[in-house]
């Protein structure tokens, strides 16, 4: 990341937290395990990974008259290879209420259901605090035994099947252990039960995979690994730290001084 964000008003916030998020995408593309394609405004990625968030397509541009057609093209080649489920996002340029954005109707008549998504939300790094938890320890992933574990202990805390740990572990592999992603692993009295990842892009810090197995949580460990890359990122020069809550992590972000700057909304299709 050359460039740190610093403004710190609405409208910018909230394309901070969609670009970072819409880098991620592509930064999956530079696993062998994703196949990943850009054309005429519109990626696409597909992953080994059984779920929406690591199969989709991004559009940059509004929409345009032979866009059924592509919409069409993009689904079924998702259907050929397996995917049961992906996602369409649109770029922060692109909002469904721009004027001459066809996407939402193109969209909903190819079978995609339109969503909110999850609340876009930022804090000033500056302003957060440290926190200490007796007997847990928070640990960077620096080698493939860490990246196993830690792969193991979100599959646990995300409570997604236990048969989608070996394709989220390769393709995590595949992109390595260097910046500008890091993932971290919370031990709790020396047992995994924790985890979180940084990355780093579009000048500002996004968090990402926060998990706690179901018998460690009430413990404050999801602010606690929340709030390490944070710091780590705020050492390097970071200004701004964004991420995309679920409905149980709100109140937590909230209380961390995480205020909600938008919507991620996208278009979400499954096979009936």
């Amino acid at each position: 990341m050359t460039q740190i964000a610093d403004d710190f008003s609405p409208a910018a916030l909230a394309r901070a937290v969609k670009s970072n998020l819409f880098d991620f995408f592509r930064y999956l593309g530079r696993a062998p395990q994703t196949d990943f394609r850009e054309a005429d405004g519109v990626a696409r990625w597909r992953t080994p990974v059984p779920y929406s968030w690591f199969n989709g397509a991004l559009a940059a541009r509004p929409a345009h008259s032979g866009d059924a057609r592509l919409v069409a093209e993009i689904a079924a080649d998702f259907i050929e290879h397996g995917t049961q489920e992906f996602t369409w996002w649109l770029s922060p340029d692109v909002s469904p209420d721009a004027p001459g954005a066809a996407w939402p109707a193109i969209l909903q008549a190819g079978g995609f259901r339109h969503t909110e998504g999850p609340p876009g939300m930022a804090v000033d790094l500056n302003s957060l605090g440290e926190f200490a938890r007796p007997g847990l320890r928070i640990v960077p992933v620096t080698d493939a035994a860490l990246l196993r574990e830690w792969t193991m202990t979100f599959i646990a805390g995300y409570e997604v099947p236990p048969d989608w740990e070996p394709p989220l572990f390769d393709l995590l592999s595949g992109f390595g252990l260097d910046l500008p992603v890091r993932h971290y692993l919370g031990y709790l009295d020396d047992k995994p039960v924790a985890t979180s990842d940084l990355f780093l892009s579009a000048g500002v810090a996004g968090v990402q995979f926060v998990s706690t197995l179901r018998e460690a949580r009430g413990q404050g460990l999801g602010a606690a690994l929340t709030l390490a890359p944070l710091l780590e990122a705020r050492e390097m020069g970071c200004r701004i730290g964004v991420l995309q809550s679920s409905e149980l992590g709100f109140p937590v972000y909230r209380r961390m001084g995480f205020e909600q700057v938008c919507q991620v909304e996208h278009f979400y299709w499954k096979a009936a």
